[in-house]
């Protein structure tokens, strides 16, 4: 195993856990056990065989040097798991395992199972970090700073508000996130080339009593290549990714020397460096960054294993087996960085006054040219603030000052008394922060997921 020094670093053990080696082949074995006793329930065989078949499926009978060894001879993990559970059982017993399935029947049973169980991780991640936003939301909806865009000063807003932003994308992402966990926990099996011919009309029943053992939905329809419900699992992952990054580069930006609006949380040697001791670097910001790009790049594998022909892929499907896991994981890694950064998040509202006021007041132009307009109308008010502006430059005075120079002094008169504070062209703000709790709010009621065991998707009530 290659050593992962970003995992090391910040990744999220719980996650990790879903994919290790143990976890596939117990989650194999247990597929094999619940189809053992949907065999039962379809009358294949009786309750003790099942009972003993099932028994047989546990990871003490699996030797692991020799499951790797053969799988690197036949490609598939399935074939010598299968034989060493047979090992375990008398001849007769022997005779229905795996009875009706196919490799990738076991397989993608059991990638349900993991990725249910890491979506409900995403999940609880993704609830952590909303709410240390919905913190910063209540905390800060009247937290005057610079808003910006194309990185330079344009006109006053909110930490709120600038906070309601992310909040309000994570709520869209848990909604995305709930219906793509309750795709993707869906069984698979239908046998050799998808038709379920082995088991014939008994099929329906096996299907069933598997899918309710393991907590499953039942597809109507096989799945062997159509990838779409992992990869909605992945890419809705990536996307929630996105979002983390985009937060952590906006505290990165703040945090900067000449900026110094915001800063991670403090604690000896945190963000230290080895040689200029005035380092605090946003060490859990930087995390999150990188495991985000890290997620994003293997979650856009999903979509060439999406791109699996006939009725079995030729490599496509082997993909997934890296892309997947390594998704999962930096998604996670990225979204617990996420939330340690918000929870942790120091503000300094009186630096962003300092900074609100450091271009001579010219954040306030389009302020001021809203109230010229009256007297003027835009397109004319709109040149008058222009020249205004550069004039201030220039000059290197106050834009008000520049303005009072720039306007006739009929018109500075009458227009003087209706220019606005910055913390008076605040817009709504508060009314954004409002939206965004209770989108939040809304969203984070809502179920891990809509069932633990759907109907048949054909099904109608």
């Amino acid at each position: 195993m290659t050593f992962d020094l970003l995992s090391a670093v910040g990744g999220d053990d719980a996650l990790a856990a879903i994919f290790t080696e143990q976890r596939a082949v117990q989650d194999w074995l247990e597929v094999e056990a619940a189809l053992a006793h949907g065999l039962a329930k379809a009358g294949f065989i009786d309750d003790d065989r099942a009972e003993r078949i099932a028994a047989a499926c546990h990871v003490e009978v699996i030797d692991m040097d020799r499951l790797w060894a053969e799988t690197a001879m036949v490609g598939y993990p399935i074939f010598p798991l299968i034989r060493m559970i047979c090992d375990a059982l008398g001849d007769q017993d022997a005779g229905f395992v795996h009875f009706g399935a196919t490799t990738q029947d076991i397989m993608d049973t059991a990638l349900a199972l993991q990725l249910r169980d890491a979506g409900l991780r995403v999940m609880e991640l993704l609830d952590s970090f909303g709410d240390a936003l919905a913190l910063l939301v209540e905390r800060h909806e009247h937290t005057v700073m610079a808003g910006r865009t194309h990185a330079q000063q344009a006109v006053p807003t909110t930490f709120g508000a600038k906070c309601a932003g992310f909040l309000s994308e994570l709520a869209r992402h848990r909604r995305r996130l709930v219906a793509a966990v309750e795709e993707v926990a869906t069984s698979s099996l239908y046998g050799a080339g998808g038709t379920s011919a082995a088991l014939g009309a008994r099929a329906p029943i096996v299907r069933a009593e598997l899918s309710h053992r393991l907590r499953l939905g039942i597809a109507d329809v096989p799945w062997h290549v159509s990838r779409d419900r992992p990869a909605h699992l992945v890419l809705t992952g990536a996307l929630i990714s996105a979002t983390c990054v985009r937060f952590a580069r906006e505290v990165i930006d703040l945090a900067r020397t000449e900026v110094g609006e915001v800063a991670e949380a403090d604690g000896v040697y945190r963000g230290a460096s080895s040689t200029m001791p005035q380092k605090a670097n946003p060490i859990a910001s930087e995390l999150a960054v990188g495991f985000g790009v890290m997620a994003q790049a293997a979650a856009s594998s999903m979509f060439r294993a999406s791109e699996a022909g006939h009725e079995r892929s030729a490599g496509e499907w082997q993909a997934e087996w890296q892309a997947v896991p390594q998704a999962c994981v930096a998604i996670a890694g990225s979204l617990r960085a996420a939330a340690s950064v918000a929870d942790g998040l120091r503000v300094f509202p009186d630096r962003m006054l300092t900074n609100l006021n450091l271009d001579g007041g010219r954040i306030m132009a389009e302020a001021y040219m809203i109230a010229l307009a009256t007297q003027l109308g835009r397109e004319h008010a709109h040149e008058a603030v222009y020249q205004a502006v550069r004039d201030s430059r220039d000059g290197g005075i106050a834009l008000v000052d520049s303005l009072a120079q720039t306007l006739s002094p009929e018109v500075w008169l009458a227009v003087q008394p209706t220019l606005p504070r910055p913390e008076q062209y605040l817009g709504q703000t508060s009314e954004i922060c409002a939206s965004a709790l209770v989108q939040w709010r809304e969203a984070r009621s809502g179920p891990l997921y809509y069932s633990t065991a759907r109907p048949s998707e054909g099904a109608h009530p």
